[in-house]
């Protein structure tokens, strides 16, 4: 009885198809160790080798990579199978920063020289590896080594990071880890709040519609989305974020007749949740859909998902409008909104607040202006923030301004159908 226990204690802690020691049995490791150095080995794209070869060759080639690190590991290090095509080198001492590099280079170079020769299958496989690495003590010097390979991921594979606290990107993540708390207290305690910022009619000078845009209330701070929505993609919480703002700006827009926009993200688009949603509002709410205008971010602009044209198309029949928000942006092109054919199409605000002293921006402008009018493309020019700009954009056919000098965000709207607006 005693073996049989001793057995499945064991098999526990060893990975069943290496017979390396698994995730169970590093974090217990970690825990026993104060001071460690840990290489995570993640290997590059080996899903592309799942998708090409089926998942019989490539855990037989899991297994040859876990060959070869225990051939490569120093005298003084435990290797571990942590999951999937992921692998941790645990060095009991610390390194200095050259000997880290020098290890991590190592590593590196051996796969790119050798190939993996499945010969009974007749397949040869090249195995390249990207490596993160940190030091410490316990387990968060296992979640530093990963953030490492996280952040050296955005660019580049194939290569090695050493993890350090002062990194933008450390930085950012303990922001995040934040801001997810702070995210659902928000929502529970209804400190989640919508602000609204006037557009301008250009032709007849008057405020006839509104942009609605997520704050969070903070103790006595009005905090920007600008420090939170990327937790809230991150921790998959953004629709709760949309939804808690259509059900506030529905509230709001009920009592008077302006028309109103709401931000919409690629979430809020692959959970197809929102025609319900929205529908759910406006009859609650008795409020025209014509009036409601969805404002996709690029996120969705750049998605190719026959889906998601299904869907925007499905809300337009509805009598929702459409707007691409920040159009001229990096993944922007003039094919993508020929496809969604949108009601309104905002220009991205860097261009308009650089288009009195930059020709190039007056040239990209222009050439959007043209697209727009003779596909019956109504134009929002972004970052109005004087009268010069008002004047210019005014100048070149855009039909609506919005920026600090039309109106900053505000927490409470005039009743009214159009407000006059004095501009200077």
């Amino acid at each position: 009885m005693a073996a049989i226990l001793e057995k499945k204690v064991c098999d526990y802690y060893k990975d069943q198809l290496t017979g390396l020691n698994n995730r169970f049995s590093l974090l217990e490791y970690l825990k026993s160790n104060s001071r460690v150095s840990i290489f995570v080995v993640n290997l590059d794209n080996f899903s592309n080798v799942n998708n090409a070869y089926g998942y019989q060759i490539g855990d037989e080639i899991i297994v040859e990579v876990s060959k070869l690190l225990n051939e490569i590991k120093l005298s003084n290090t435990k290797l571990f199978r942590f999951d999937g095509d992921e692998f941790v080198f645990v060095i009991k001492d610390f390194f200095n920063f050259r000997e880290l590099q020098e290890f991590a280079e190592s590593v590196i170079s051996f796969f790119n020289n050798i190939e993996i020769n499945l010969g009974h299958h007749d397949i040869i496989v090249k195995i390249s590896v990207t490596i993160g690495v940190a030091m410490g003590s316990g387990v968060i010097t296992l979640n530093h080594a990963k953030e490492a390979i996280n952040q050296l991921r955005l660019y580049s594979r194939n290569s090695f990071k050493i993890f350090s606290a002062k990194s933008e990107y450390a930085r950012k993540q303990q922001e995040n880890v934040y801001w997810i708390h702070k995210i659902k207290e928000a929502i529970v305690d209804e400190k989640l709040i919508s602000f609204f910022q006037p557009m301008l009619n250009n032709h007849t000078k008057k405020i006839e519609k509104y942009e609605c845009l997520a704050r969070i209330k903070d103790d006595n701070a009005i905090v920007s989305p600008a420090r939170f929505m990327e937790a809230a993609r991150i921790t998959g919480t953004l629709s709760l974020v949309t939804r808690t703002i259509i059900v506030n700006a529905f509230k709001v827009f009920s009592k008077n007749m302006y028309e109103f926009s709401i931000n919409i993200t690629a979430s809020d688009i692959h959970l197809g949740y929102l025609e319900k949603f929205l529908i759910l509002n406006v009859k609650k709410y008795k409020i025209d859909p014509s009036r409601v205008v969805l404002e996709l971010l690029e996120d969705i602009v750049t998605l190719t998902e026959s889906n998601m044209l299904d869907q925007i198309n499905s809300l337009r029949r509805l009598g929702f409008k459409v707007a691409i928000d920040d159009f001229g942006q990096e993944n922007s092109n003039f094919a993508r909104l020929l496809d969604l054919n949108p009601d309104y199409l905002k220009i991205d605000g860097a261009f308009i607040k650089n288009i009195l002293e930059d020709r190039q921006s007056q040239i990209i402008v222009e050439a959007i202006v043209d697209v727009c009018k003779k596909s019956d493309i109504k134009i929002i020019a972004e970052y109005v923030h004087n009268e010069e700009v008002l004047k210019k954009v005014d100048e070149m056919g855009i039909d609506y301004a919005q920026g600090y000098y039309i109106g900053e965000p505000i927490i409470k709207i005039e009743d009214g159908s159009v407000r006059n607006v004095s501009i200077r």
